[in-house]
C-alpha cells in the first residue's frame, strides 16, 4: 500500500498505462497530475513518451486529437475554465471516433471567479460523445486510468476520467498500485486501425454529406450502448489481479431501503456514512453511484432505484432554468416504470460547498416531507 494523492494516484495509472504522448496546461486543481507525469518522463520512469507542453488547453486537446489520429496512446488533464475552453475540440475528438483519455479535477466555472469544487465543468460536457467516468475515492482515481484506456480502445470513443477537484485530488489515502505486468496484460498496445498511415491513406474527420453524418452519430450511440456490456468484462478482468470488483451501478443498504441518496463522485462518502446515523433513527436509506454518466446506465439505475418511494438526487451542478443534470436523467431513467419513486432534486453544493452528514440528513428529512426542490438556507447544513 502507497499513501497517495489522489492526482498522483492519477497520474500513477496514467504511468502504468504507457501512453506515448502526453499533452498539459497547467490548471488548478489538476495540475498536479501532468507534474507527476512530467516528473516521471523527465526521470526515464515513463518512457517512450513525448511531454507536450503547449501554451492552452484549447491547444492540449488539439495535440491529443493530432497524437492519437497518427496512432499514439496519449492522455490529456484539465479542470474548469480549461474543461470548457476546449469544448469545440471534445465534440471533433469523439466525432472522429479517436481512443483520447483525459482527467478532469472537477472544478466550478465562473463567473464570477472562483477556485473551488462543484461538477458544473463536466457536466457541462455531456453532450459532447464522450463517456464519463467518475471516481468516489483516491483508490479509484487510478484505477479507473486503466479501464478507461480499456473501453476507449476497444469501442473507438474518448474517455473522460472525473474526480472531486481538492476533496479527492488533494486527499491523501492508502492506494494498492497495480504490478506493471498485470496493466500490461490487460491493456496491450494499441492495434487499431483508426490512425494516419501513408502506406494506406485515409481521411480523419473529413467533409461529409449529410447521411454519412447521420449514420456516424447513429454508430456512436449504437457503441455508447455496448461500452455498458464491455465494461462488465473488463471489470472482472481486472479485479481477477488487483482484487477490486468495479460495478457500473453502485449500491448500499438498498434491499430494504425507502428512500434512496443518489450522487456522482466523492459526495458518495459522506452519503454512505449518513445513511448508517439514518437508519439508527429509523429511516431506512441507501446509497446509490452510477459510476458512468455518459453513457447513463438505465437498466442499473432502474433495478437500484424500482422499490424505493424517494430518491434525492445530491447535484453539485445545475442547469438553470430547468435543475439539476442529475436529477434529469434519474428522472428519464425511471420514467417508463409502472410507479417509478419521487425523485427530489437538491442542489447539494456548488462551487466548493460540501454537504456535511447534518445536511445531508436535513435534506432526507425534506424531502420525506414532501419538498420536490431542495435549495438550503446553510447549504453545509446546521452546527451542532
Amino acid at each position: 500500500m502507497h499513501l497517495m494523492l489522489g492526482s498522483e494516484a492519477m497520474a500513477f495509472g496514467v504511468k502504468l498505462c504507457r501512453p506515448q504522448v502526453i499533452a498539459a496546461y497547467p490548471i488548478t486543481p489538476q495540475t498536479h497530475i501532468v507534474e507527476c507525469l512530467a516528473d516521471m518522463v523527465e526521470g526515464g520512469k515513463l518512457t517512450p513518451c513525448r511531454f507536450v507542453t503547449v501554451e492552452s488547453e484549447l491547444s492540449s486537446i488539439s495535440v491529443a486529437l493530432g497524437a492519437s489520429g497518427a496512432g499514439a496512446r496519449v492522455f490529456t488533464a484539465t479542470s474548469s475554465q480549461g474543461l470548457a475552453l476546449m469544448h469545440e475540440i471534445l465534440h471533433w475528438v469523439a466525432g472522429m471516433r479517436l481512443p483520447v483519455v483525459l482527467a478532469n479535477a472537477n472544478r466550478a466555472l465562473g463567473g464570477p471567479w472562483i477556485l473551488y469544487m462543484d461538477q458544473t465543468d463536466s457536466l457541462s460536457q455531456r453532450d459532447t460523445g464522450w463517456i464519463q467516468v467518475y471516481c468516489a475515492s483516491v483508490q479509484e482515481a487510478l484505477d479507473m486510468v486503466p479501464l478507461a484506456y480499456r473501453v476507449a480502445e476497444n469501442h473507438l470513443l474518448p474517455v473522460m476520467v472525473v474526480m472531486d477537484g481538492f476533496w479527492i485530488s488533494h486527499t491523501m489515502e492508502p492506494v494498492s498500485v497495480p504490478s506493471q505486468g498485470d496493466i500490461d496484460a490487460f491493456l496491450p498496445p494499441r492495434s487499431d486501425r483508426l490512425f494516419m498511415d501513408l502506406s494506406d491513406p485515409q481521411a480523419l474527420g473529413a467533409p461529409t454529406s449529410s447521411t454519412t453524418f447521420y449514420a456516424i452519430k447513429r454508430e456512436i450511440q449504437d457503441e455508447m450502448e455496448g461500452v455498458l456490456r464491455g465494461f462488465l468484462d473488463y471489470a472482472k478482468e481486472y479485479a481477477s489481479f488487483s482484487g477490486r470488483l468495479y460495478r457500473i451501478v453502485e449500491a448500499w443498504h438498498m434491499d430494504d431501503a425507502e428512500v434512496a441518496l443518489v450522487g456522482l463522485g466523492g459526495i458518495i462518502g459522506t452519503a454512505r456514512y449518513t445513511c448508517s446515523i439514518l437508519r439508527s433513527r429509523g429511516i431506512r436509506a441507501g446509497v446509490v453511484f452510477p459510476r458512468f454518466f455518459r453513457p447513463f446506465p438505465v437498466e442499473g439505475m432502474r433495478d437500484a432505484l424500482r422499490n424505493v418511494k424517494v430518491v434525492v438526487a445530491m447535484n453539485r451542478a445545475f442547469s438553470p432554468g430547468v435543475g439539476g443534470q442529475l436529477t434529469q436523467e434519474i428522472k428519464w431513467a425511471l420514467y417508463s416504470l409502472d410507479s417509478p419513486p419521487r425523485v427530489v432534486d437538491w442542489m447539494a453544493g456548488l462551487g466548493g460547498v460540501d454537504p456535511t452528514p447534518e445536511a445531508i440528513e436535513e435534506a432526507v428529512v425534506r424531502a420525506l416531507q414532501g419538498e420536490d426542490v431542495i435549495w438550503m438556507e446553510n447549504p453545509v447544513g446546521p452546527q451542532r
